[in-house]
């Protein structure tokens, strides 16, 4: 593998984790102003943006996974195109999971979800 440092490596892997929270998050939320409220036209707004930012987070992490596998495979370095990749794909990440956690938190208090 095209050695990363150790902080690259568990900042990427802290940050899948945080996206999958993020989607699991974001799929509950929806789950349950579904089940108590229903798929109306006042809840179809709101569903579709929780729906929206679950897809918003698939990307990033998949992204990220693709890049450590193509990093991994890369000897005996990775280029520097493929490093900065990552580490805007790591920024971008982040942004996407603060977006998105700002999206949910904003739906589950408008419709009293805790």
């Amino acid at each position: 593998m095209a050695k990363l440092p150790d902080e690259t490596i568990t900042s990427v892997l802290n940050l899948q984790r945080r996206l999958l929270e993020g989607i699991d998050a974001a799929k509950a939320a929806e789950s349950a102003i579904f089940e108590q409220f229903g798929e109306t036209n006042i809840t179809a707004t709101v569903l579709d943006q929780l729906q929206n930012s679950a897809e918003r987070l698939r990307e990033p992490y998949s992204r990220l996974y693709t890049l450590l596998l193509r990093i991994a495979e890369a000897q005996p370095i990775a280029s520097d195109a493929m490093l900065d990749l990552l580490y805007r794909s790591i920024e971008q990440g982040q942004a996407a999971l603060d977006a998105s956690s700002a999206s949910v938190q904003e739906a589950k208090r408008d419709w009293n979800i805790l």
